[in-house]
């Protein structure tokens, strides 16, 4: 083989290598920033097949999604100075990547430069307002204060944040023993209030109770006198009434209740034949022997 065969043949492999060396592709999830020497040289954001002097340049390659950040949980002090322990996270992009390049250089170096701008920003904010405010009613709005102020501060790093959340937000490890107890004790005092109102509404009602049984049974005594007394009265009307009708058959009738009343007992009774109460025995209109008068019972 010449000289000249030698020769073309280095020089096509050297061409084939420069030509393999400049040419590049952008994906579209990415973006490429060229440098030559270390020195950034091009922007290049637009997916494809591009170009690039072989040898001399570079490329660094960023992705241009929405890229997630998980700062470690920092322990806050609320405006009414309680302690919080809050666990947030962010998404941000980038949309400068030759700034990027010359403030933070890789992701990892904006990851921990954002995580620290999050952090400061969150004590920050949630140093103005108190610690109910942090969990329930104005959560969003201390959030979009945070996400505002720290993409102020990322602008200068080629990034936007989209968005800053609050994953969790709990109570220091030492507070919550002591937070537990003081519900703990809270509980126990309005369970004893309840207990203590409801023994003196149940001894309300008894004694209620006892008052309209005691109204109730004097209201019926009271009816039963009155009905007793009118009976009483209705009785003797009855038993007058009787008697003068025929007063001798009234007497004959009181007459033998008596002797019913007397004898069906086996009562014994030691009287004289011509005794008063056996007048019925000696004639059927109860009349003596001898006299023309009624014997009165």
């Amino acid at each position: 083989m010449s000289a000249r065969v030698i020769a073309t043949l280095v020089l096509g492999v050297v061409v084939l290598l420069a030509l393999l060396g400049s040419a590049f592709t952008i994906d579209p999830t990415e973006l490429a920033l060229v440098l030559q020497f270390g020195e950034p040289k091009q922007v290049v954001d637009e997916p494809g097949l591009h170009f690039k002097y072989p040898f001399v340049q570079n490329l660094i390659f960023y992705d241009k999604r929405i890229l997630y950040l998980e700062p470690s949980a920092e322990e806050v002090n609320a405006a009414d100075q309680k302690r919080l322990v809050v666990d947030s996270y962010a998404r941000y992009r980038i949309v400068n990547p030759l700034l990027f390049y010359q403030s933070v250089g890789t992701e990892a170096g904006a990851n921990a430069r954002l995580a620290s701008i999050i952090n400061s920003t969150l004590r920050l904010e949630i140093a103005k307002v108190p610690l109910a405010s942090v969990v329930a009613d104005k959560r969003a709005e201390v959030m979009q204060q945070v996400r505002e102020a720290a993409n102020t501060q990322a602008k200068a790093f080629g990034i936007t944040v989209i968005d800053v959340r609050i994953r969790r937000a709990d109570l220091p490890a030492e507070n919550s023993q002591a937070i537990y107890e003081r519900m703990k004790t809270e509980r126990q005092r309005e369970a004893a209030q309840f207990r203590a109102e409801g023994a003196r509404e149940a001894q309300k009602i008894r004694a209620n109770a006892d008052r309209q049984r005691i109204e109730t049974i004097a209201t019926a005594q009271k009816q039963a006198q009155i009905l007793m007394g009118e009976g009483d009265a209705e009785s003797v009307r009855i038993y007058a009434d009787a008697f003068n009708r025929d007063k001798q058959f009234f007497a004959f009738y009181r007459s033998l209740e008596a002797y019913r009343a007397a004898l069906e007992n086996g009562t014994t009774m030691v009287l004289s034949p011509e005794s008063e109460f056996f007048r019925y025995f000696a004639s059927p209109e109860g009349t003596p022997a001898g006299s023309a008068s009624v014997a009165k019972p």
